[in-house]
């Protein structure tokens, strides 16, 4: 049975169909936090689209919130590292950095990217089918490039079930559709399709949303829309419905995650980005 969530309230849909409708975490704090990465659209059409409408209602919106630079690669990394490193461009990049990962294991605290489509074994190509390297920063810092132990962490999505099951989340993790799915090789209508099938299934499931801080946001929008992008909180811990007008980027979440866990800083832009507040229970 396919779930049209995006097609009717997500809330309404989880009471009519008997499934439960969960947020299991300590009131304004998250233990654990997912990102889930869209790709290449202005912020005000992406709220405009049925499932991340609903979803920026159930949980807390921004409206003033900006990617950094295009095109899209410099801002995901900005996202794990405080900087855009230099990146100009979406050709392949080897960076000698520090990322939020040193943070989290220095931390004894763990990370990982589950890749839709990924090829596995550590695969430094920069594309295969509809998987490419550029939208999955890890593996752009050699630190990472010359581990096993920390290649591993890099999946296919297809290891996310078990992660659940088995309780094995880890504090960090960014989810990475394929070219499909985000909207990069399609259009954000399908990408809002997708995620209205795919996301519900998270936040149904108790033990995905225990101490859970569900994230959506884009890379980038498009060239012409100033770079303000769509991005919205969902967990037990977000206050629902409230929109956070304060200026906000990727430096923003980096921070907040650093802060929320304690991590630390990297000593770049996430050193002086504005804390995301206003939104917690």
């Amino acid at each position: 049975m396919v779930l049209n969530f995006f097609r009717i309230p997500l809330l309404a849909a989880f009471l009519a169909l008997g499934l439960p409708f969960f947020g299991i975490a300590n009131a304004g704090q998250f233990k654990k936090i997912m990102i889930v990465i869209f790709e290449n659209t202005d912020a005000d059409k992406a709220a405009k689209q049925p499932f991340f409408a609903e979803f920026a209602k159930m949980g807390a919106s921004f409206d003033n919130f900006y990617a950094e630079t295009h095109p899209s690669q410099a801002n995901y990394v900005a996202l794990i590292s405080g900087a855009l490193q230099n990146i100009r461009n979406d050709s392949n990049v080897d960076i000698d950095a520090l990322h939020i990962g040193d943070l989290l294991e220095s931390a004894g605290k763990s990370w990982k990217v589950y890749a839709e489509d990924y090829p596995g074994n550590c695969f430094l190509g920069a594309k295969k089918d509809n998987y490419v390297r550029k939208h999955v920063p890890f593996l752009s810092f050699k630190s990472v490039q010359s581990s096993a132990a920390k290649c591993a962490n890099i999946q296919d999505v297809v290891n996310l079930d078990s992660d659940i099951e088995k309780g094995t989340l880890p504090e960090f993790s960014l989810y990475i559709p394929n070219l499909q799915n985000d909207g990069h090789d399609t259009n954000v209508e399908f990408a809002d399709a997708w995620a209205g099938k795919f996301i519900p299934t998270l936040l149904s499931n108790p033990k995905f949303m225990q101490d859970m801080l569900v994230v959506l946001t884009f890379d980038e929008s498009s060239l012409s829309g100033k770079n303000r992008i769509y991005a919205a909180f969902f967990g037990n811990m977000v206050k629902g419905g409230v929109v956070n007008h304060s200026s906000l980027n990727h430096y923003s979440i980096l921070r907040t995650v650093e802060d929320n866990l304690g991590l630390g800083t990297l000593h770049k832009n996430d050193e002086t980005a504005t804390i995301i507040d206003g939104i917690w229970k």
